[in-house]
C-alpha cells in the first residue's frame, strides 16, 4: 500500500477515485490552475466538459508543471458522458437554487466522499461549472450533493480554480488518519441510477402522469432530488426497475 510521507497516514489509492469535472470552461487558465492544484493535493482525474480554448498554451503555463494531469485529462462531450462509471456525484453551487437538493458544506462532502471510498471502492465525481453562471439546474440533475463553500456573505466571488484548490485541500485534509465508516452496501452507481430515471419517466408517461399541473421537467427533478437523499442500493434499485417493468418495459 502507498504511503506519503510526512507522518500523514492516507493512500494514493483514495485520490486516484476523486475525480474533477469541469463543464463548458470558458478560460484555459482556470484550466491549468485546476490542474496545478490538484497536483499539489494527490489528485489527478481531470475531465473537461467541452471547454473552450483547450489545449492551449495558457493552460499549460498556468498549469506550472502539472503537465501529467492536462495530458491525462479526459475531454468529454457531454456531462453524463464525464461521469460514467461514478457512484457518488458532487456538484458545486454557491447560488439558491428553488428547488432544494441535499446540500453539504465542503467539509461534509468531503467526508461523504470519503466514506464513499471506504465502503464500496467507488468512484466519485465532484462537478464544477462555468465562470459565468456556475451549474445549471439540468445539470445538477445528474448530482447527487450540492456541495457549498463557506464565504463572506457580503462578497462571495470564488474562482472556479480557487474553488477546485479548497475542495482538493479539504479532500486531502478528510483523507489523513479519517475514520470513516465502511459498513455501507453496495451503492447504485451514476449510469444505474440514470438508467432507472429514464425508465420510470417513461412508465410516468405510459400511465399518462404528467399534465399542465404535473409538468415532466419538475416532477422528475423532484423525483431524481427523492430518491438522491436516500442514496439506494444496487439491489434496491433492481427492485424497483422489476416494478417498473411490470408496468412497462424499459426501452433504451
Amino acid at each position: 500500500m502507498s504511503q506519503i510521507n510526512n507522518g500523514m497516514n492516507y493512500t494514493l489509492t483514495n485520490f486516484n477515485k476523486v475525480r474533477i469535472v469541469m463543464v463548458n470552461t470558458t478560460e484555459p487558465g482556470n484550466i491549468g490552475a485546476a490542474a496545478r492544484a490538484m497536483k499539489n493535493m494527490m489528485l489527478s482525474e481531470l475531465y473537461l466538459v467541452s471547454p473552450s480554448n483547450y489545449p492551449s498554451a495558457v493552460a499549460t503555463a498556468r498549469a506550472s508543471g502539472a503537465d501529467d494531469v492536462l495530458s491525462n485529462a479526459k475531454v468529454c462531450s457531454t456531462l453524463e458522458e464525464a461521469l460514467k462509471g461514478a457512484s457518488l456525484v458532487i456538484g458545486a453551487s454557491a447560488r439558491q437554487r428553488n428547488i432544494k437538493w441535499r446540500q453539504l458544506d465542503v467539509i461534509d462532502a468531503c467526508s461523504e466522499i470519503q466514506t464513499t471510498i471506504a465502503s464500496n471502492d467507488e468512484e466519485v465525481a465532484v462537478v464544477f461549472g462555468t465562470e459565468n453562471s456556475g451549474l445549471t439546474n439540468e445539470e445538477l440533475d445528474l448530482c447527487s450533493i450540492l456541495m457549498t463553500i463557506p464565504g463572506n456573505p457580503k462578497y462571495f466571488s470564488l474562482n472556479v480554480a480557487s474553488a477546485i484548490q479548497v475542495f482538493a485541500y479539504q479532500n486531502l485534509v478528510s483523507s489523513i488518519d479519517g475514520k470513516f465508516d465502511n459498513s455501507l452496501k453496495d451503492i447504485a452507481s451514476f449510469d444505474e441510477l440514470n438508467s432507472f430515471y429514464r425508465h420510470l419517466e417513461q412508465v410516468l408517461e405510459h400511465v399518462n402522469y404528467f399534465d399542465s399541473k404535473k409538468p415532466k421537467n419538475l416532477l422528475m427533478r423532484r423525483l431524481r432530488r427523492l430518491f438522491g437523499r436516500s442514496t439506494p442500493e444496487k439491489e434496491e434499485i433492481a427492485i424497483l426497475r422489476g416494478i417498473l417493468n411490470k408496468i412497462n418495459p424499459y426501452e433504451p
